[in-house]
C-alpha cells in the first residue's frame, strides 16, 4: 500500500496508528506507522518492526551470515516480514525465503502494506509452524523461529520433538536462532530453564546470546563474531 510521504516524515514526532484488526489467533492486532517503519503489535508484544526488529538485527550483526552453507531461509512466525526486510539490508538479494504464517488476518496486512516491497523470491504460507515442521521435507540453512501467541511461546515450540524436527530440517552447518523472551526475571529464568534443560540436550553445541529483552539461541556458535560474549 503506498505510503504518503508526508504520513512517514510525521511518523517520526509521533506513532500514526493505522489500523487495528482482531483474529482467532490474536485478538488485538494493532498496526502502526513509527519512524518511518510498519509496527505490528499486540497487546503485550510487538510482532514486526521492519529493520528495527532489535532481536533479530542484533543477532544478524553478531554472526557472520556469509558462512551459511546455501541460501535457503525458513521464517516461522512471519509477521510483516521484518525478518527478511532485515537480511534484505545486510545481503541484498542473497536469499530465498519460506516464511510459515499461522494467522491470516496477519498476512492480510502484510500483503497489503509490506510485502509489495521485498522483491526477493519469497514463498508464503500459511500453516501452523510446528505442523509444518513436522510435515516438510525440505531442509534450510537458516531457521528463524519466532513464533509467539501475544507474549508467550507456544507450548509445542518448547517440546523435545519439535526441537528434534528442527534440528532435523536443519541444513548440515545450518544456523537456527530461536527467539525467546528475557525482558522480566520471570522471563529470564524461564528461558534458562529451557535453554538448560530442553535445548541442550538436543543441540549439545548450543549457546545464548542476549540481544535485549530477549535472548536468541543459537544451536553452535560457529557462526558468532564474538563467541566469547554468549550466555553461560
Amino acid at each position: 500500500m503506498p505510503l504518503p510521504l508526508w504520513k512517514k516524515w510525521l511518523s517520526y514526532l509521533a506513532e500514526i496508528h493505522l489500523e487495528s484488526t482482531s483474529s482467532a489467533h490474536n485478538p488485538h492486532l494493532h498496526l502502526s506507522l513509527r519512524q518511518g517503519r510498519y509496527q505490528l503489535s499486540t497487546a503485550n508484544a510487538i510482532y514486526s518492526y521492519g529493520d528495527l526488529y532489535s532481536n533479530f538485527d542484533r543477532a544478524f550483526r553478531r554472526t557472520d551470515l556469509s558462512r551459511l552453507p546455501g541460501t535457503e531461509v525458513l521464517i516461522l512466525g512471519f509477521g510483516l516480514g521484518s525478518i527478511p526486510c532485515l537480511l534484505e539490508l545486510q545481503r541484498p538479494g542473497q536469499y530465498r525465503y519460506t516464511g510459515v504464517e499461522i494467522d491470516e488476518a496477519v498476512l492480510d496486512l502484510a500483503n497489503r502494506y509490506t510485502l509489495p516491497k521485498l522483491s526477493a523470491p519469497l514463498e508464503l504460507i500459511c500453516a501452523d509452524a510446528a505442523a509444518f515442521i513436522f510435515q516438510t521435507n525440505a531442509t534450510f540453512d537458516l531457521i528463524c523461529m519466532d513464533v509467539f501467541i501475544d507474549d508467550e511461546v507456544p507450548t509445542v515450540f518448547e517440546s523435545t520433538e519439535l526441537l528434534e524436527a528442527l534440528r532435523d530440517t536443519l541444513s548440515p552447518g545450518g544456523l537456527l536462532l530461536y527467539n525467546r523472551l528475557a525482558a522480566k526475571k520471570s522471563d529470564i529464568r524461564r528461558t534458562r530453564s529451557f535453554f538448560q534443560n530442553t535445548f541442550l540436550p538436543i543441540f549439545s553445541e548450543g549457546v545464548a546470546i542476549d540481544v535485549g529483552h530477549n535472548w536468541m539461541l543459537l544451536n553452535h556458535p560457529h557462526l558468532l563474531q564474538k563467541p566469547h560474549l554468549t550466555i553461560s
